[in-house]
């Protein structure tokens, strides 16, 4: 299989319509398009995008909902480009923006049903903390997952290769 040149960025807003077409074709309860923008709106540094050739294939929201607790909101790829790593670019991104933000904790949800989602948080260290019942719409429960961060070090040099932060020149 060739090389992947998968490239993780901030979202703008302009990505926003992408961002829902992959939200659309990866959930059968997805969110409406005016729910992301209000979530942009509010937490405009809370979306990654994973961009391939120039084309958004996956996104990730992940918010601080207070000063040292990080929450991943949704993570999604489309389906095309599943099982190439994409999922777990955006998770490691996302984690890491949240700890260079102050995170101390990530937690997430994620569907009782989605295997390979819960294989990948464990192995990215999320631990099942508990579950919520009947969470989703149609009546599916939830699992939380939550991954402990380390404190964060000073003159912090690393970042995941594929995360370009802020950059605005593509």
């Amino acid at each position: 299989m060739a090389t992947l040149t998968v490239n993780i960025r901030k979202a703008r807003y302009g990505d926003i319509p992408a961002l829902h077409r992959v939200e659309r074709v990866s959930f059968t309860e997805h969110y409406p398009m005016s729910f992301m923008e209000e979530i942009y709106m509010t937490h405009p540094n809370s979306f990654l995008v994973a961009e391939l050739d120039g084309v958004i294939v996956g996104y990730v929201i992940a918010v601080l909902r207070t000063p040292s607790v990080g929450h991943i909101l949704s993570v999604a790829v489309a389906p095309p480009y599943r099982r190439r790593g994409i999922g777990r670019m955006l998770v490691e991104a996302a984690v890491e923006d949240l700890w260079k933000r102050g995170a101390s904790k990530v937690q997430l949800e994620v569907r009782v049903s989605n295997r390979p989602a819960r294989s990948l948080y464990r192995s990215l260290g999320f631990k099942t903390t508990g579950i919520i019942p009947a969470y989703y719409r149609d009546g599916e429960s939830a699992y939380t997952m939550v991954r402990h961060l380390p404190p964060p070090r000073k003159n912090l040099a690393y970042t995941h290769p594929n995360y370009l932060g802020n950059n605005t020149n593509t």
